[in-house]
Order: structure tokens, then C-alpha cells, then sequence
């Protein structure tokens, strides 16, 4: 054998040994953390709270009923948590200031900045029943009712007041 061919023998008989010693390493490091794992996740499956949060992200988005079989009611299944409602303004002024001068504030996403007149005045010319259409269900990038889930009357209010500030 030549030494070239005993030098090659040599290194991959000492990188397999080495190869080796790290998967055998990776190996116990992956064994520990799945024993210290599981008694963390005994602890935490145990909490009525824990358990119920599974079964809530686990359970089917909807039941489907067909004719002839049992099919569970609709009380059995849970209803989305709603979302908190914010406090409904008393005036336009105030709405304008909770929620719509985000956008209209600054002029943002292409928005008629408020009080701004040349920006205002080809949407008055539309007239007021398309302002409060354009308010009431969204155009372009505006949400219907700016996102919220105000009555009509308060995002009347709203646009009312807007108008108002770029007479």
C-alpha cells in the first residue's frame, strides 16, 4: 500500500469516528430534551384552562347537517368571542377624532385630508348621499364605516363634520 492510499484510510477512519461521536451526542441532546419536554407538557395538560384552549383550536370550523342523520345543535358548539365594542361618539367631531382622522388626518392611503378644500370639493359636488354611500360601505382602501360597527347616523355625523371642515 502506498502512503497516499494509507494517509486517505487514515482520514476517513478518524472523520467517521468523529462523525460518529456527534450524532451520538446530537442523539442524547434530542433524548434529553424530549424527557425534560414531557414532564412540561404533563404540567401543562393538566390545567383545565390549557385543555380547553386545545379543544377550542383543534375543533372543526363548522358542522355540516344532512338530511336524515343526527346532527349536533347549534347550542352545542361554540360561538366566536366577539370583540369588544368601543363607545359609540355622541357627535361627529368626536367620532373624526377616534377614528377617521387616522387616515383623513394625515391624508393617508390616498384619503381627502381633512379641511383640505380642493381635495374636498369634487366629493361634495357628488353630493351628500354619495359621501355618506362611500363612508357607510368603503371605497377604495376606507373599510365600510372606517371599521367600525357604529350606527349610520354617527358615520353620517362623521362625514357631516368632515364637510363641514373643508367648507
Amino acid at each position: 500500500m502506498s502512503d497516499a492510499e494509507t494517509s486517505d484510510t487514515h482520514f476517513m477512519n478518524s472523520f467517521s469516528v468523529v462523525l460518529g461521536i456527534l450524532i451520538f451526542i446530537a442523539i442524547c441532546i434530542f433524548a434529553y430534551a424530549r424527557w425534560v419536554g414531557r414532564e412540561q407538557l404533563r404540567d401543562q395538560m393538566t390545567q383545565a384552562m390549557q385543555i380547553q384552549a386545545v379543544q377550542r383550536n383543534i375543533a372543526p370550523f363548522a358542522r355540516e347537517a344532512i338530511a336524515g342523520q343526527s346532527s349536533p345543535s347549534p347550542a352545542t358548539t361554540a360561538a366566536p368571542p366577539t370583540a369588544p365594542t368601543a363607545a359609540i361618539p355622541a357627535t361627529g367631531k368626536q367620532a373624526f377624532e377616534q377614528v377617521c382622522s387616522s387616515c383623513h388626518g394625515l391624508g393617508l392611503n390616498g384619503a381627502p385630508k381633512a379641511g383640505d378644500r380642493a381635495a374636498w370639493a369634487p366629493r361634495i359636488a357628488q353630493g351628500m348621499a354619495v359621501l355618506y354611500q362611500h363612508a357607510l360601505h368603503g371605497i377604495r382602501a376606507m373599510p365600510p364605516r372606517g371599521g367600525t360597527n357604529w350606527p349610520d347616523a354617527t358615520i353620517r355625523a362623521a362625514v357631516n363634520y368632515m364637510v363641514s371642515l373643508a367648507k
